[in-house]
């Protein structure tokens, strides 16, 4: 059984709204100030407004001990996963969320001053949630998540019900207010989380699932989406990112519509009534390696959007082992149009080609640009062991660390009458630097808005010809 909480539940081409346009919401800003050729650096706080949720399995926790969490990248925990019994009683023990377990992820986090969220849930847990969730047994299964919640001092609960259907819509429902309403009566707020499908499930009309999260979402603290597992070898399909940013406005030919992508499904929610502010976006730490099939140009899958005779083989590998096994710099490619890399692999036998997709530093980082874009609430990592390996650092959390600490301090150097400010970017950041000569003035000039279609790095921007001002304030803000 996958114990993942990434759905494994395939939507037909998806129906879009028109796209929205950005939510100008200011995330971050950094102030400078020059006064008589002294320079003073004020630096930003990049993270504000954005969370940084990460998914941490209790049976990863001996292989990733919680004392090697880096905490100082997260803003939440949440510890996966209780599963419902069919009588409202909970399982903690098929998924290792042994009392040990808790009291060492709650602890250690709480010290960094995190909050931990128990998930109830999981792949294929549906049925025992329609049991749990009867008229018979609600009540039952609420106050056991609720009690069991305090007993282990976690900070709220996180409801992954996969699959949700819209036949399941009512007794969802039903489940996100009683539990609200428990979660209310404790003295601190206690926070209600939800892992959310990208797109309704198959046969399940087009606007259902994010109608019902557009009436429920003043009950949640996160709405996150599971903006992964966005392809398959499925008939009609082509090969597809697993986590693409974009559809690039690819259709299948098979159907006319626009391929999955996280854009995509963001559009869906946003378009139906969600605001852009209760939604994160999911991260995997994992990528998909499709293998052989017939009938491309090139014989098996090496590329994104390849239709097939005979369908080719997929299957997952985490970050780690991935890089290990597969990685060579001459077959790593950006798919601009998509905002997703892939490794492309073409052998003698082509059986033996294949089409890998994954998220690298690049797309981790791109997807923090993106939330900061459209204003969103922040992202969602599935899940934090499957890029760790001991006494090493973790590449994909340590680049989204690192994107959530941008743009950073800026730099500032006066040469004759121009001003040269200096500042680290993300790709697919948008950037404002602004400037004033009155820090209690409420009105900012714009000096240039830059929008970062390459993979990053440090900005330099020129101001010229300042010398009839004794003082000048600059800031950036991100998005402008």
């Amino acid at each position: 059984m996958w114990i993942g909480n990434g759905s494994r539940h395939m939507p037909p081409p998806p129906f879009l709204p028109p796209l929205i346009s950005r939510v100008g919401l200011v995330r971050s800003k950094a102030l400078v100030l020059f006064l008589s050729g002294i320079v003073c650096l004020f630096t930003c706080v990049a993270r504000a407004g954005l969370w940084c949720t990460g998914y941490y399995p209790g049976y990863e926790q001996s292989s990733m001990p919680a004392s090697n969490v880096d905490f100082t990248a997260l803003t939440h925990v949440i510890h996966f996963a209780v599963i419902p019994n069919i009588d409202g009683s909970l399982n903690s023990s098929e998924l290792s969320v042994t009392l040990n377990n808790s009291t060492d992820i709650v602890a250690r986090a709480h010290a960094a001053g995190k909050p931990v969220i128990i998930c109830v849930g999981g792949a294929d847990t549906e049925t025992n949630f329609e049991w749990a969730t009867s008229n018979a047994t609600l009540s039952i299964f609420v106050n056991n998540l609720t009690n069991f919640m305090a007993a282990r001092s976690y900070d709220g609960v996180d409801i992954d019900w996969e699959p949700l259907t819209v036949a399941d819509a009512p007794l969802f429902t039903n489940l996100v207010y009683r539990l609200r309403s428990a979660l209310n009566n404790f003295p601190q707020h206690k926070l209600l989380t939800v892992a959310a499908g990208a797109y309704p499930n198959y046969g399940d009309p087009p606007t259902s699932e994010y109608t019902m999260y557009a009436a429920l979402q003043n009950q949640f603290d996160q709405i996150n989406i599971e903006t992964y597992d966005l392809s398959g070898p499925y008939e009609g399909w082509v090969t597809w990112f697993n986590s693409p940013i974009y559809d690039g406005g690819y259709r299948f030919p098979s159907t006319g519509g626009l391929v999955p992508s996280i854009n995509g499904a963001v559009s869906n929610f946003i378009g139906n009534g969600v605001s852009p502010a209760r939604l994160g976006i999911g991260i995997p730490f994992y990528g998909y390696v499709w293998a052989g099939g017939t009938g491309t140009p090139t014989g098996g899958v090496t590329q994104p959007r390849q239709a097939w005779t005979d369908a080719p083989t997929m299957n997952e590998a985490d970050y780690t082992s991935l890089i290990a096994s597969y990685y060579q710099s001459g077959l790593y490619h950006w798919d601009t149009n998509a905002q997703a890399a892939y490794l492309s692999i073409t052998n003698a036998n082509p059986s033996d080609d294949m089409f890998i997709s994954y998220d690298d530093q690049r797309a981790c980082q791109s997807k923090v640009s993106y939330a900061r874009n459209l204003g969103l609430g922040g992202v969602m990592i599935w899940e934090l062991s499957l890029d760790y390996q001991s006494k090493q650092s973790q590449p994909l959390l340590s680049a989204l660390k690192q994107a959530f600490a941008t743009p950073g301090p800026i730099t500032i150097q006066n040469t004759n009458q121009d001003i040269g400010l200096s500042f680290a970017s993300l790709p697919l950041g948008s950037y404002s630097v602004e400037w004033n000569s009155n820090l209690t003035s409420s009105l900012w000039n714009t000096l240039m808005i830059t929008n970062v279609s390459g993979t990053g790095g440090v900005l330099q921007i020129f101001d010229a010809n300042i010398t009839n001002q004794a003082k000048r304030f600059y800031r950036v803000q991100t998005p402008p």
